[in-house]
């Protein structure tokens, strides 16, 4: 495998690569769930409308997937999730009902060693950005000014606002536009074969990098979804990307991912 060089950008998905999700934060999960319903005015347990929903989303899923897009937050609740539930309440309350509805499942927490990678990844010279599709419009912002990181990333594109999903490449094209930078000067790092590296292919980005963590879902590859390299732990992408604008995929410790 060669080495490419003049890499200036890593982007980055988030959901399973830079941040994920902790289950075990019930407190966290029960304030969540217990606002929805408050929000909803029903009379269903917290926990059982949780679930009612969870499953309405799905459909909600299949259509977003299909058409590559995200639906904006008031749609999605009044037309997805409680299409019965009086729109004039449910409407002004979709950005919060949307930023509980992600916290009901768990707290997104920044992976093992994630916040100094990309710090050492800056200090190497290359710029990092995120690619992320997700619901709701507060969350992420939120996160980047809470814990100060804004400034670590040249672009922050969320299918929640721009409306696109991967593997749209139109969403990579936003990202690489206000990064400044070219496909073929761009990798792209991601938990999702189907979107984040058949996504960032079709864009035309030099390189990929699939993120495989332990205790997560083994990646069935074929020709068409198979990254350069597979990361197992985040701080791995510091070998694969080790400054001087290279890329070095035979450096990581699954170099030649094995296909189905």
């Amino acid at each position: 495998m060669t080495v490419k060089e003049h890499i200036k950008a890593i982007f980055l998905d988030l959901g399973g690569t830079f941040r994920v999700v902790d289950e075990d934060n019930l407190p966290f999960i029960r304030e969540a769930r217990e606002r929805i319903k408050e929000i909803c005015g029903t009379d269903m347990d917290a926990d059982a409308f949780y679930n009612f929903l969870n499953k309405r989303y799905d459909g909600y899923r299949d259509w977003a997937l299909k058409y590559m897009c995200e639906a904006p937050e008031e749609m999605l609740w009044t037309r997805w999730l409680v299409p019965e539930w009086d729109r004039e309440k449910i409407e002004p309350a979709a950005k919060e009902l949307t930023y509980c509805f992600r916290r009901a499942k768990g707290e997104r927490v920044v992976v093992e060693k994630g916040i100094e990678t990309v710090k050492e990844l800056r200090a190497r010279g290359y710029l990092v950005g995120i690619i992320s599709d997700l619901i709701g419009t507060l969350e992420i912002d939120e996160w980047l000014d809470h814990d100060g990181i804004r400034d670590l990333f040249c672009t922050v594109q969320q299918s929640s606002v721009t409306m696109l999903r991967k593997p749209h490449p139109a969403i990579y094209f936003l990202a690489l536009s206000e990064a400044g930078v070219r496909p073929e000067e761009s990798c792209f790092v991601g938990d999702n074969l189907k979107r984040d590296i058949i996504g960032a292919k079709q864009s035309c980005f030099a390189g990929t990098v699939g993120a495989e963590y332990p205790g997560g879902l083994e990646f069935k590859l074929t020709e068409e979804n198979r990254p350069d390299c597979i990361i197992h732990h985040f701080d791995e992408l510091l070998s694969v990307f080790p400054g001087e604008g290279r890329f070095c995929p035979e450096t990581a410790e699954d170099p030649t991912p094995r296909i189905h």
